[in-house]
């Protein structure tokens, strides 16, 4: 009996009789085969099948921590299998996603969770290498000599302003960005002063970046939206024979064939109208803003001559009948523009918002435009925002979970996010086209008590330090 026992405690019998393999060895491999076993499954004891569907109700903020249990879990987190139950279940999240650019010119991605307000920084993006004819590069003095039409404007311009000596450390992105499909884009931009076409795309679910199908010409400054599952780009300038000319093009993105495709060019019929030859060489068409609204491109444009921006109205784009009309006047001459003449403005449920910054130095107006009086009508007041006036970007505008945000730097150099309170711009017209049936009345009471519920209010959901980084721009994913 005790031989028997002893035998069991120094080892094991193997294939023979006389065949023995240490207790240790036999510990060992035992293990690792209950190890393997059990990491088979993402879940000991539970089909992967609910196991998906637990992962699936987790908030995505926990995501980038659960990735790291195992193996097992980091391709179940990452796998369109899971992104896709969560649209299926209703448990997809949207987040905002900043763009930010410090002093050397680096750019820099936050996420931001409304629900938990927590920030996660995204990989930065690959280091772009130069084309063949942008290795030359430009400094900001030549750059500036070639936007304006005569070396002489050029110089008054640069001594009124006192920048001359700044120009040649002005840093010249430039770069778009649209989000599609689920991924976030960003398209041109300067590099040693030349316009890029190279487009990268992030992908939230592998949290990489990656190259996509460069544009067809080189473009900086360029807007984008997207309209009908399709990325539209417009506009923007490159470099030319002459240097930086502004473009009429347009190109439109297909995430379904990862291919571009031309459109008709923007006829900028205002410029086209000039009175006199110098005014035509010295004023440079160009668009300064982009937006998708009601199934159509709605581009504002302005004449321009470093630094100076004349509004000319704008044009818009009808995909069904593939033409350029152009834009109402009252839409076009009211659009509220930021610094630089960027016209600024974003969708949400339906609505068309612009910021209007001009009121006060530290407040601004949000606009709604109103289609049936073709016109820009205030829907909210007093929203803080400080004055940087050497800001590209002093302040973005995003629709986030169908409300209007505002999003700017505080005093304290903290990126805020805000959510604005707008007023019924339909309150008006209702009331007046109503009659006195109590029914219309009880209506009009319903839509008056959601106006007073929501007028003139702004909260600041979520904050983050980032020093002297400056805004550049912003998006949402539902993922």
């Amino acid at each position: 009996m005790g031989a028997k026992l002893s035998l069991n405690i120094f080892g094991a019998r193997a294939d023979g009789p006389d065949e023995f393999v240490p207790v240790e060895a036999c510990k060992k491999q035992k293990l690792m085969s209950n190890y393997w076993e059990e990491n088979q499954r993402l879940i000991s004891s539970l089909p992967d099948e609910i196991s998906i569907q637990i992962l699936a109700r987790v908030p995505r903020i926990h995501y980038l921590r659960l990735k790291m249990v195992s193996r097992a879990w980091k391709h179940a987190i990452t796998s369109n299998q899971l992104f896709h139950l969560r649209q299926e279940l209703g448990t997809a999240e949207e987040w905002l996603y900043i763009l930010t650019k410090v002093k050397d010119g680096k750019l820099v991605w936050y996420a931001m969770d409304p629900q938990a307000r927590r920030w996660q920084k995204l990989p930065p993006m690959p280091t772009i290498s130069l084309e063949d004819e942008t290795k030359k590069g430009l400094t900001g003095q030549r750059i500036w000599n070639m936007a304006g039409s005569s070396m002489r404007i050029a110089d008054a311009i640069m001594a009124w302003l006192g920048r001359k000596d700044a120009l040649d450390q002005m840093p010249f992105c430039g770069c778009a960005v649209g989000a599609i499909d689920g991924c976030l884009y960003v398209l041109g931009g300067f590099s040693s002063a030349s316009a890029m076409r190279c487009v990268w795309r992030y992908d939230p679910v592998a949290n990489t970046w990656n190259e996509a199908h460069s544009m067809s010409i080189g473009r900086a400054y360029c807007k984008t939206t997207v309209l009908n599952n399709k990325l539209y780009v417009v506009g923007g300038v490159t470099r030319g024979n002459g240097g930086l000319s502004p473009l009429q093009s347009a190109e439109v993105y297909d995430p379904n064939t990862g291919m571009w495709s031309e459109m008709p060019s923007m006829p900028f019929a205002k410029a086209q109208v000039l009175p006199t030859a110098f005014l035509a060489d010295l004023l440079k068409p160009i668009a300064t803003g982009l937006t998708s609204y009601q199934g159509k491109l709605f581009v504002p444009q302005s004449l321009y001559c470093w630094p100076f921006f004349v509004d000319v109205g704008g044009e818009v784009y009808d995909p069904d009948v593939n033409t350029w009309v152009e834009m109402p006047m009252g839409m076009g001459e009211g659009w509220p523009a930021r610094q630089a003449g960027t016209k600024l403005s974003v969708t949400v449920n339906g609505e068309l918002y612009a910021l209007d910054p001009s009121s006060s130095l530290d407040n601004a107006k949000v606009k709604v435009y109103d289609s049936h009086s073709d016109a820009w009508k205030v829907v909210a007041e007093d929203i803080p925002i400080h004055d940087f006036s050497d800001s590209e970007s002093p302040y973005l505008l995003a629709g986030l979970t169908q409300k209007l945000h505002v999003i700017t730097k505080d005093a304290n150099n903290n990126i805020t996010v805000m959510q604005a309170g707008v007023r019924n711009h339909h309150l008006a017209s209702f009331q007046s086209a109503s009659s006195s049936s109590s029914s219309q009345d009880i209506c009009f009471r319903e839509l008056q008590e959601l106006d007073e519920e929501s007028e003139n209010f702004t909260k600041v959901i979520a904050t983050r330090t980032v020093g002297s980084a400056e805004l550049v721009s912003c998006q949402t994913l539902v993922i």
